[in-house]
């Protein structure tokens, strides 16, 4: 942000003068202040349970700085996935690499999961508080998320190339199995990051989700299984009486 002023040179043209760097820095750090109190609010509340007054609120600044910065409640919204989004899509590609240099099919697939589902139980476990990860698993189950188009645009280009990796990897499974397979594996790191203590509650502290190696194996193993596993019986449909 920057004021005119006279250029002493030519009094006919403005020169631009900046603020003082104390008053730029500042407002870097309220725009901080309001991404991190809006992730929070987002994760603790959803959405449309948010508010830009409780944001303002939180991160101490006036209501009309939060529309200032961002100009909107979904401004806010989406600035704090275009923030937090990069990180998590580039510790997958760098998995996916991984994966694509790895000859045994086996180990391959082992090591698509862990590109997925690794970096987010590790964000859980380092940050403690879990908001990102509660508003990923938030927003992707949303019913109305289709309308802000973030999964789409954010996280639809990286899940196209996991289900590539996956035919490559599962060549005798059907393209359903194959887009089934993706979803069981988003849905299951989806739900372990939702996840606010009830399976530690319900098991005495053995399942522990913010412990992320035990929890890798655990869920390695389900989804390794059902992934690879062979096809359920065919059941004979049911009829309505």
């Amino acid at each position: 942000m920057s004021i005119v002023s006279t250029n002493e040179d030519d009094e006919d043209a403005p020169a631009v003068v900046p603020f003082p760097k104390s008053a730029a820095s500042d407002e870097r750090k309220a725009r901080e202040r309001i991404l991190v109190a809006a992730e929070e609010l987002f994760a603790g509340f959803g959405f449309d349970g948010a508010s830009l007054r409780q944001i303002a609120v939180r991160a101490e600044v006036p209501v009309g700085l939060v529309s200032y910065h961002f100009t909107s409640k979904l401004g806010v919204y989406r600035a704090v996935f275009e923030l937090r989004t990069p990180v998590v899509v580039e510790q997958r590609k760098a998995g996916l690499a991984l994966a694509a240099m790895e000859e045994d099919p086996t180990r391959r697939l082992e090591m698509i999961i862990k590109a997925i589902v690794l970096p987010m139980l590790n964000l859980r476990a380092a940050e403690h508080h879990n908001h990102f990860g509660v508003l990923m698993a938030r927003e992707i189950s949303d019913p109305r998320s289709g309308e802000r188009g973030i999964i789409q645009d954010m996280f639809d280009p990286i899940a196209i190339i996991v289900i590539e990796h996956l035919k490559e990897v599962l060549p005798h499974r059907s393209p359903a199995q194959i887009h089934w397979a993706y979803q069981m594996m988003v849905g299951l790191m989806s739900f372990t990051m939702y996840d606010a203590g009830r399976i530690s509650r319900l098991s005495n502290g053995a399942a522990d989700p913010d412990d992320p190696a035990p929890t890798m194996r655990y869920l390695l193993d389900i989804m390794m299984h059902g992934m690879r596993g062979a096809p359920a019986a065919t059941t004979p449909e049911l009829k309505t009486p």
